[in-house]
């Protein structure tokens, strides 16, 4: 079962650092879809890989042939994500409090998931056609960045596809120059959202040696994904994320299903 968990954890980190999705994003929903743990036990191993992934990723593109970044706008975002990953744990834990049921947590979170990431899908099938903006406003960046951060932080996907897309959309980057915005923005997030639930008290019983392994995984696979990124063409990119897309959308629609069998 370790093994599974290790393979899952460095195909997914290797496929999100390339696509600059995270890999949380494909990890969390089918380790949800293998019901071998708690919600909040993969909600809390995916955030944690992730994180492992990001600093990898970050360092390796900071270190390698560097893609020009909008260095003010990707900081501000950076730390609205901090705040948003905070705000998004925090919400989490309440709502597993309130209803009282895993499963239903599960659903919601597979159900919203699906629906961000259908609505990626659409946007990057169809963005040729969608003319994007270029905000520089420090106070909207910011709270672009909140928005991130509560998202990725609530969902445990780091930041997912929704961050690509934002980042294209509402600021006009290229695929090539998001993906290591992306990261930048998840690494802060994750590292907030961590930190929150590490003084809470928050914790979720997850063994020792899964977290290991996840984590080896996930550094593992931000290094192979960043390596591989920067051979890699744009539209080789582009097509690698529509199909994960369609792929996680299938997944989590097919866990909210379960999920709400199980309630």
């Amino acid at each position: 079962m370790i093994l599974v968990f290790f393979l899952i954890s460095i195909l997914s980190s290797a496929a999100g650092s390339i696509c600059g999705i995270g890999g949380g994003v494909i990890m969390k929903p089918v380790l949800d879809a293998a019901e071998i743990m708690s919600v909040s036990g993969i909600s809390f191993l995916s955030g944690c890989t992730v994180l492992a992934m990001s600093i990898v990723s970050v360092y390796k593109n900071m270190h390698g042939k560097r893609v020009p970044l909008q260095l003010q706008t990707v900081v501000i975002l950076a730390i609205g994500a901090a705040a948003g990953g905070v705000m998004g744990k925090v919400l989490f834990q309440m709502l597993k409090h309130v209803v009282g049921n895993e499963n239903l947590v599960g659903m919601v979170q597979a159900v919203v998931l699906a629906v961000i990431t259908l609505g990626t899908l659409l946007y990057t099938v169809c963005k040729r056609r969608i003319h994007t903006l270029q905000c520089r406003q420090s106070w909207i960046v910011f709270l672009i960045g909140l928005l991130l951060g509560i998202l990725s932080s609530f969902l445990g996907i780091g930041g997912g596809p929704i961050n690509i897309v934002v980042l294209e959309y509402f600021f006009s980057m290229r695929v090539k120059e998001a993906a290591p915005s992306s990261l930048f923005v998840i690494m802060f997030s994750q590292a907030a959202g961590l930190t929150q639930t590490l003084l809470s008290g928050s914790l979720p019983p997850v063994p020792p040696a899964f977290l290991a392994v996840m984590i080896a995984g996930g550094i593992t696979g931000g290094m192979i994904g960043s390596r591989v990124s920067r051979k890699l063409e744009e539209r080789m990119v582009n097509r690698l994320f529509v199909m994960l897309m369609a792929i996680i959308v299938g997944i989590s629609i097919r866990n909210a299903v379960i999920f709400c069998g199980g309630m």
